[in-house]
């Protein structure tokens, strides 16, 4: 087992350093302009790691993940005609429906939290070194859990863990950036790693392996968000007073952003909402972070 950790931390930092080359070579629109020129989408290279270290079926849904988020990573923004949806959106919600269904019948009903692991992942790698520091930080406590209570399997959450770290330098120091393909590929093997704690404890506690996995999965996937929100406090501040016109906003806010913000989150608001502004008065609702939750950015178009 400990070989095939090291492997994958070895080529998880070769291959860090081969794509990050050959994508500021190629000149093409995974070269952004941020930071004065910042390669995206190298998060390919931890992807082919989970890719041939994790096990079937998890593998299976690392790669439709991945295949779908990295069409998100090469077609960018472009909105579909007359519609507000995004091509790129529109293909990382296939990849999550397709993992939702096709996880389900390898995981139960656990597989639509594992497919909506990516929206808090995806906020996370918004600011460099915290998608990294949410990996790491999950990652360490999902196998902690799994010692305390003397479940053995924790080869997937290690394999996790020496991907990103192999990866992650180059991210830490905002040179290189994770991009679509990256943050999914985490985020189903962060959620992976949360069903199997879950399955393994509720079989083990006798409430079935099934709800287990669920319940413990589900809190996990909210101690990921609080984590995220923690970690990239600052920059959700600035944002949310100088974006949003949220004033003095609170900790929830940063939660409720890293739970239901970006394209997709936005998307879900004009469905339901349409157009309407939800003003938010009451300081309650306020510190719950209702007015993140709910600010409708097609209320302003």
């Amino acid at each position: 087992m400990y070989t095939e950790i090291i492997l994958a931390f070895i080529i998880s930092a070769i291959l860090t350093l081969v794509f990050k080359w050959i994508i500021q070579k190629s000149g093409s629109n995974l070269y952004t302009s941020i930071r004065g020129g910042t390669p995206r989408a190298i998060g390919i290279a931890p992807f082919i790691v989970l890719l041939l270290f994790l096990p079937s079926p998890y593998n299976y849904l690392i790669a439709v993940i991945g295949i779908f988020a990295f069409l998100d990573d090469l077609i960018g923004r472009k909105k579909i005609k007359n519609s507000p949806v995004e091509f790129g959106q529109l293909s990382r919600g296939i990849g999550m429906l397709i993992v939702a269904i096709f996880g389900f019948y390898f995981l139960g009903p656990v597989s639509i939290l594992i497919a909506l692991m990516i929206q808090p992942m995806n906020i996370a790698d918004m600011q460099p070194g915290a998608a990294c520091s949410t990996i790491i930080i999950m990652c360490i406590l999902t196998i902690l859990l799994m010692i305390l209570t003397d479940l053995n399997n924790y080869f997937i959450p290690l394999i996790i863990l020496a991907a990103c770290i192999g990866y992650a330098p180059l991210d830490y120091k905002g040179k290189i950036m994770m991009g679509e393909i990256g943050n999914h590929s985490f985020a189903v093997g962060l959620g992976i790693s949360y069903a199997i704690l879950g399955g393994l404890s509720g079989s083990y506690l006798g409430i079935g392996y099934y709800t287990g996995s669920f319940l413990v999965t589900l809190v996990l996937l909210i101690i990921t968000s609080f984590v995220i929100a923690f970690i990239r406090r600052k920059n959700l501040e600035i944002f949310m007073e100088n974006k949003l016109g949220i004033e003095n906003p609170h900790y929830f806010d940063y939660v409720m952003d890293v739970l239901t913000g970006g394209g997709l989150g936005d998307l879900m608001r004009r469905i339901v909402i349409g157009k309407r502004q939800i003003i938010i008065k009451k300081n309650i609702f306020k510190i719950l972070g209702f007015r993140r939750l709910f600010y409708n950015p097609h209320a302003f178009n």
